[in-house]
């Protein structure tokens, strides 16, 4: 089992206890799994790897969109990238039928990659994590109403920890 180690002030993951911790291969999350007092504990999958954005890489949205009015993330994909069925393809193991480890896992990965896990996990196409939006930084919990037939979101885009420690 994986405890964080440090009070809610520090990371707003007190007390969170989780059987597994899987974070995606970027520094990025390494370094929030870290941040977060998972560091010695967190295993890299390869699956949480976020989106391959192709020609893409490293432009922002506004500059596509100049391009491609009409182009959406979700649904067009990125040109010599994924489509957000192949990235729903790498995510499959990573629903609630394929986890294979008996209580809470947490996954870091980046937000586009955590909002395709979220539709996995509901049981929609990967594409319906257009509707899903993420903050950099936030909370969520993916969980059961009653039992795994019941997948639900228990908390979605949590910010007020990490708020509080910004001053914002």
């Amino acid at each position: 089992m994986a405890k964080v180690k440090h009070a809610p002030s520090e990371s707003g993951c007190a007390d969170l206890t989780l059987a597994k911790v899987l974070t995606s291969p970027s520094q990025r999350a390494r370094r929030t799994a870290e941040l977060a007092g998972f560091g010695d504990v967190a295993e890299i999958d390869p699956d949480l790897a976020e989106w391959d954005y192709g020609q893409y890489e490293g432009r922002r949205t506004a500059e596509i969109l100049a391009e491609r009015p009409d182009w959406q993330l979700f649904r067009d994909g990125c040109p010599e990238g994924e489509a957000a069925a192949q990235v729903g393809a790498r995510a499959g193991p990573c629903d609630r039928a394929g986890t294979g480890c008996p209580g809470k896992r947490g996954d870091l990965s980046s937000a586009h990659m955590s909002r395709v896990l979220a539709a996995r996990w509901l049981g929609l196409e990967p594409a319906g994590g257009r509707y899903l939006l993420l903050s950099t930084a936030s909370l969520s919990e993916l969980g059961y109403e009653h039992n795994p037939a019941e997948p639900v979101i228990r908390l979605w885009n949590e910010t007020h920890p990490v708020e509080a420690k910004s001053g914002r």
